[in-house]
């Protein structure tokens, strides 16, 4: 179809925008570095929005976790006085409770000026955090990303592990460190997380026009796997029915008067009436890439009049700093959150707090090798339907350096793009356990898509329909959600191990809405009668083409 034979309607709201060696020794009293630097960054970023790839099944494989020759950026005995430099009044207070707090000899007045500590770092941090868009000195970019004040905090064997961690992003996965996801988004590249508190003005034209071109570009890729998909379809109808059409041009002699051919075989007969509703399929196939078609050219326009509105306008945006603000904030209740009440809200790494073995210290490496085993397990943790059709889309992973033991889900999805948009989920970097803080991000993310999809009939339909009404049933107390990633953990950790530890209502529910992979259910139905007769409910579903 050629595109002049369509004209879409133009997306309304884009229609509106457009109308028509080390020192060892405690932290010294440096008096040089305290002074205020009070240049506004007026860096500029190429406009830039981060694509999602649907065609990717899976993450990567990790061949290499550490960097072959460590830098030595921690030996620097001026470390700690380039990470306070230029940062105001308040890096002079961090320094002020900081050395009252490593000099008290009373376990009581060390707990108070430790929490004192808390608060005026944070706002130091977020003095750092502005910084994060333009070419800032390695010890405020490793204060942003792994929560490295000064290395004598840290044993020289700590120092040595982190010395190693892989600085870029080479293997081009959504799993942003602190200090490149506060880059992302004061740059545009990923749009700030969303909050009650906190909304982009509509009146900041460069944001406005790179939410209308994220969304857009969603609906473009949407229709692009759609299309693929149903031309893949129609390929598949038609080489069946080219094999049902040439069987029933196969005749045998007839054996009474082998000069005629025998009537159609029984075979035949059923070919014949495969090859009707097989055409109909084709007419419904054909009737839904038609359809297709069109939303493809009406959002292939919509991308390219926002591109070339945003390059008429220069092609860049100025740092955003009160989008970095905004998230910064948000991070820091995020943060609070992977702790919980009662757990370590410390925001500086020490080897008094670190306790983490190198494979649950939450670096990307160790991070995407986690997601890629979540998922050889449960088959579709990162995937969403969109018109019908199965999307693997993986989430951002946000690496908070706190000591927390809980991810979260943020946002299951962009509100303004339900088609491609990333789910968002947040990552404590020093856990005790690595796997399951990763468990608990994505059990909620699992939750929260399912919750969305369901809209207002979540009590009813679905994943959280069914575990809702088994709630219901046990008469259970407290927080619905709660329930469901304890047991979410226990499907991932021991059932899939062929151990039965959850109800027998539950484990129907999350077989049948979070299916294992093939390999673990061929594992499974030889283990026990439980996992046989799921399996087997798997196979009459799919004999009746219910599934």
């Amino acid at each position: 179809m050629a595109e002049q034979d369509y004209q879409g309607e133009m997306d309304p709201d884009l229609a509106s925008l457009l109308g028509t060696g080390i020192d060892d020794s405690l932290p010294p009293d440096f008096n040089d570095i305290f002074n205020d630097n009070k240049t506004t960054n007026n860096k500029t970023a190429s406009v830039k929005t981060e694509e999602v790839d649907l065609t990717t099944d899976r993450f990567p494989q990790i061949t290499k976790r550490f960097e072959d020759k460590p830098h030595d950026f921690f030996n620097d005995p001026n470390y700690y006085k380039t990470a306070l430099s230029n940062e105001g009044d308040i890096a002079q207070r961090v320094h002020s409770i900081l050395q009252k707090y490593l000099t008290a000899k009373d376990p009581k007045d060390r707990s108070v000026f430790r929490q004192q500590f808390i608060s005026p770092f944070w706002e130091y941090l977020l003095n750092v955090s502005r910084k994060s868009t333009g070419a800032i000195a390695p010890p405020k970019k490793y204060l942003l990303r792994f929560a490295i004040l000064h290395p004598t905090f840290l044993n020289a064997e700590t120092r040595a592990f982190f010395s190693k961690v892989i600085v870029e992003n080479d293997l081009n996965q959504p799993v942003y460190y602190l200090d490149e996801w506060l880059k992302a988004v004061g740059t545009n590249v990923i749009r700030p997380s969303t909050t009650d508190e906190v909304r982009v003005s509509t009146k900041n034209t460069p944001t406005k026009l790179m939410q209308l071109l994220e969304k857009a570009t969603g609906k473009l890729d949407g229709n692009k796997t759609l299309l693929r998909s149903r031309d893949k379809e129609r390929a598949e109808i038609e080489r069946i029915l080219r094999n049902r059409l040439d069987s029933i041009f196969e005749h045998s002699p007839l054996r009474e008067y082998n000069e005629v051919s025998d009537c159609l075989s029984e075979r035949q007969k059923a070919a014949i009436v495969e090859i009707q509703n097989l055409l109909k399929d084709l007419l419904r196939n054909d009737h839904s890439m038609e359809s297709g078609i069109k939303d493809f050219i009406t959002a292939e326009a919509d991308v390219q009049i926002l591109t070339d509105k945003i390059e008429s306008e220069g092609g860049a945006v100025s740092v955003d700093i009160g989008a970095i603000d905004a998230e910064f904030n948000t991070v820091r209740q995020m943060a609070k959150m992977t702790c919980g009440r009662q757990g370590n809200h410390f925001p500086v790494l020490t080897s008094e707090y670190f306790h983490s073995g190198p494979n649950d210290v939450g670096i990307r490496e160790n991070v995407i090798s986690i997601l890629a085993k979540i998922e050889s397990i449960d088959a579709e943790a990162y995937c969403r339907v969109y018109k019908n059709q199965l999307n693997r889309i993986a989430p951002y992973v946000l690496l908070i350096p706190s000591y927390g033991d809980f991810g979260f889900c943020w946002e299951p999805f962009d509100r303004h793009n339900r088609a491609t948009s990333r789910g968002r989920i947040v990552v404590p970097m020093y856990p005790k356990n690595l796997f399951l803080a990763m468990l608990t991000a994505v059990a909620d993310l699992r939750w929260q898509v399912a919750k969305e999809k369901a809209s207002f009939y979540w009590m009813e339909e679905g994943l959280t329909g069914h575990y809702y009404q088994w709630f219901q049933s046990q008469k259970l107390k407290g927080d619905i959600k709660e329930y469901f990633i304890k047991d979410y953990i226990l499907w991932m950790t021991k059932e899939s191990e062929g151990i039965q530890k959850l109800d027998k209502d539950v484990r129907g529910t999350f077989w049948r809405y979070m299916p294992f992979t093939k390999e673990v259910k061929e594992k499974l139905k030889t283990r026990s009668f439980v996992y046989q007769e799921l399996y087997q409910r798997d196979v009459n579903r799919a004999m009746s083409d219910g599934y």
